[in-house]
């Protein structure tokens, strides 16, 4: 197993793992030690089916379910996310970190790449960790105590699902799910602080009147999608991906119309952010 980073910040390449077979306990330990540290992973040169990509996820948690999508046939745990030659929309277009807008959002994501276009589809990355850490010393202790809505319903032009579900539920209303997390959480697992805001999901802070919370989130918005934060991600056929959601954000880009891509996701439970 060989790690190569991508970023001083975030993001790390993984050679010489086989997803395909159960891991040792010697390389689930370093591959949960590598996610930890570099937040992003992505293991290279895969052939996996879906029980493969979920036996790969619960090394790292309990796999849950996505609200939106209906999952692979006989792979409830799966989802297919695809663009489609003629599709001008892409899902999740927009930064963001998973499932915020849940009472118990997902703790981490896993992505196979199973059709990747010739040129374009990359994704890019963000360290919430650092971005907290960049901020002045006034501003993380303001910060502090605040609190913000998340609401699934923001921005769901950008967030569309269409793709994603049959006809028959296309059709009917999605469910809106609202949730309120601290603006600063703490890492479970490193105790490090970070950012927990996204321009997808958050809709105010709560203790601040409305303009004094626009101002605050758009300037929070701003700050947290620096480059020197950021990873850019340029996927490959068989690249499995795992992010933490609890300390990054991610933004898929849009920009290979005419062309399909095909990626399965599979959800990793998280609790409450604290």
């Amino acid at each position: 197993m060989k790690i190569q980073p991508l970023t001083p910040t975030i993001g790390a390449d993984v050679y010489d793992l086989d997803l395909s077979c159960e891991l040792s306990a010697r390389d689930i330990e370093a591959t949960i030690n590598a996610f930890l540290k570099y937040h992003v992973l992505l293991i290279r040169e895969q052939k996996l089916t879906p029980d493969h990509l979920v036996r790969f996820a619960r090394y790292f948690g309990q796999v849950g379910a996505y609200p939106f999508a209906r999952p692979l046939p006989d792979h409830p745990e799966v989802i297919a996310i695809i663009k489609e030659p003629e599709q001008k929309t892409v899902f999740g277009g927009i930064w963001h970190t998973d499932s915020t807008y849940l009472t118990q959002p997902s703790m981490a994501s896993v992505l196979y790449a199973v059709e990747v276009p010739a040129v374009g589809g990359d994704t890019l990355f963000s360290n919430q960790h650092v971005a907290y850490e960049a901020l002045d010393t006034s501003t993380r202790q303001q910060l502090s105590t605040l609190t913000a809505e998340h609401s699934s319903a923001k921005n769901q032009d950008k967030l569309r699902t269409d793709h994603l579900t049959s006809g028959a539920m296309q059709q009917q209303s999605k469910p809106v799910f609202t949730a309120i997390h601290p603006v600063v959480r703490t890492h479970p697992v490193t105790g490090r602080k970070s950012l927990y805001l996204s321009p997808a999901h958050t809709t105010r802070i709560i203790e601040l009147p409305e303009d004094e919370s626009e101002a605050i989130l758009a300037s929070l918005f701003s700050h947290a999608l620096s480059d020197d934060f950021k990873c850019r991600v340029r996927w490959q056929p068989g690249t499995v991906a795992i992010w933490d959601n609890r300390c990054t954000l991610h933004y898929p880009l849009n920009d290979y119309h005419g062309y399909r891509r095909e990626m399965h996701r599979v959800t990793i439970d998280g609790d409450r952010p604290r």
